[in-house]
């Protein structure tokens, strides 16, 4: 009873029960109108008629555009009233107006010194020269970089550099969940500020709804924390809730940064067991490189509460750290919905069609697009060898299910399928013939790709290939089951839900 009350207490259920009140109100308001229904019936059917015109000639993902034209031609009664108000996948116009006015006003603090991507093979520097005109997200040298295969890892050397902050602590998360991880930062953040550090925290209001503690933001600035719940729930039947903060970002004194797919919650570090073992990644950046990562905070921080007027005040040299040796070229970036760019999709699609060797890939979800079809496809049929690992234990069965209607496909132009046995593989990357990899935030599905604001590192060349290399072959060796053809076999009535699980996919 005590868990059910603190569920139907809940804001975000409190939310979702007002936008269910919204629903109900809308189609009482549509049937309510049936003493005018002639008129009601032609004024739908020309807005439906319009937007299929509309859809047509807008540049957008094809999947998209394919299910909300098929939704106004079967219910051209509904269909361009729902795509009015779930349509548009751009952020509020109030949350672009806030961060492209803060992006373009600090557009130099992001400028790329030709020198760094002068010493990437030619082969390799379009990717880069893409991702810092278009991030922008320059490349960098002088950075070290370590990998940690799981949460545990990451979050032990994490909690070390927290201990060590001397000037100021940023971090950005989509998941703060209460257990002992976040009470062991939480401790941490509290000493620090006692200490005159200055700590900032945002947390996305919607991922950390169901575990956060209450009260959390008060309790943040009760023990002198700055923090933005970013996007916060409203009751508003609108698509704009669906643009959440999926970055996972630790900012320390500018100097020192992690990012990966770890939130802030005990399934990370396997004190809570949910769906079997948690697998997950991060990296450890030390060095001019971790500037992207600060510039990316500020620049959310600073959409909602404008208060820096310079970022270099946050620079490493301005506290006269020396920066270390590094070796390879490193190269955070952020993906946004903010522009029609996309970012993360078209660094996977840049690494496949330049592979040569192998492709290994770590994805929770496979939930892709055409485009994302044919390369992978492509790929392998020119005889790369590529390989993508998903969770053996889904933690939500209509999309894993989904997830598993894209290997038929897939395996059938020679591409290997691996489901992580030991649990849940939460890790998000892409490593290709031992030169280029990432690891970040970004799921290969529509969410992470086109909805949510996400961050990841491209890393051309250095030692941390080699380590992530090792990682990919342990889990593909000796923690997963290879999927075969004869498993993808299913019902006619199998296939039909899979059919309509794709269509709906795009628009979720």
């Amino acid at each position: 009873m005590k868990k059910l009350y603190h569920i139907l207490t809940n804001r975000i259920c409190m939310v979702a029960v007002m936008v269910i009140l919204q629903l109900v109100c809308l189609c009482v308001l549509f049937f309510g109108l049936a003493e005018y229904q002639t008129a009601v019936q032609i004024g739908l059917n020309l807005l439906s008629a319009m937007m299929v015109l509309y859809l047509i000639r807008k540049e957008l993902n094809p999947a998209y555009k394919i299910a909300w034209l098929l939704l106004c031609c079967m219910l051209p009664l509904l269909g361009g009233a729902l795509y009015l108000l779930f349509g548009d996948k751009r952020p509020s116009r109030e949350m672009r107006q806030r961060m492209e006015s803060v992006q373009q006003k600090h557009l130099a603090a992001l400028a790329q010194p030709d020198c760094v991507v002068e010493k990437i093979p030619p082969r390799r520097r379009a990717l880069s020269q893409y991702l810092s005109h278009y991030g922008p997200s320059p490349a960098a040298e002088n950075t070290k970089s370590q990998y940690y295969p799981t949460g545990e890892e990451a979050f032990a050397a994490m909690l070390e550099d927290l201990e060590n902050a001397k000037h100021f602590i940023f971090l950005e998360y989509f998941i703060i969940s209460e257990g002992e991880l976040w009470q062991k930062v939480f401790d941490i953040l509290k000493r620090k500020a006692a200490q005159g550090v200055e700590v900032r925290v945002i947390y996305d209001d919607v991922g950390s709804a169901w575990g956060a503690p209450k009260h959390l933001a008060q309790q943040l600035r009760l023990n002198g924390i700055r923090c933005i719940p970013f996007n916060p729930a409203q009751p508003l039947l609108a698509i704009v809730m669906n643009h959440r903060d999926h970055r996972k970002i630790t900012v320390v004194d500018g100097i020192v940064g992690y990012t990966g797919g770890i939130n802030i919650a005990d399934e990370y570090i396997n004190q809570k067991h949910r769906f079997g073992y948690w697998k997950d990644t991060a990296v450890r950046l030390e060095g001019e490189a971790v500037w992207n990562l600060t510039v990316l905070f500020l620049q959310t921080w600073n959409a909602f509460d404008p208060v820096d007027d310079s970022f270099h005040s946050f620079h490493p040299k301005q506290y006269g750290e020396k920066l270390p040796k590094g070796d390879g070229i490193v190269q955070p970036f952020g993906e946004s919905p903010l522009d029609d760019e996309q970012l993360a999709e078209g660094l996977y699609l840049d690494i496949l069609a330049q592979a040569v060797d192998y492709v290994y890939i770590f994805t929770p979800y496979l939930i892709i697009d055409h485009e994302m079809i044919v390369a992978l496809n492509l790929a392998a049929k020119r005889g790369v060898d590529v390989r993508i690992a998903v969770p053996g234990i889904p933690d939500k069965p209509m999309v894993y299910r989904l997830t598993r209607s894209y290997f038929l496909p897939l395996m059938r132009a020679g591409v290997k399928i691996y489901t992580y046995t030991p649990g849940f593989l939460h890790a998000k990357g892409i490593l290709s013939d031992d030169c280029i990899g990432m690891v970040g935030t970004v799921n290969l599905d529509y969410r992470s790709l086109y909805l949510h604001f996400e961050d990841g590192v491209l890393f051309q060349g250095g030692s941390i290939l080699q380590d992530i290399k090792k990682d990919f072959l342990d889990v593909y060796e000796h923690q997963s089951h290879r999927v075969h053809l004869r498993e993808c076999r299913d019902t006619f009535w199998g296939r039909l839900v899979d059919d309509v699980l794709r269509l709906v996919s795009p628009m979720m």
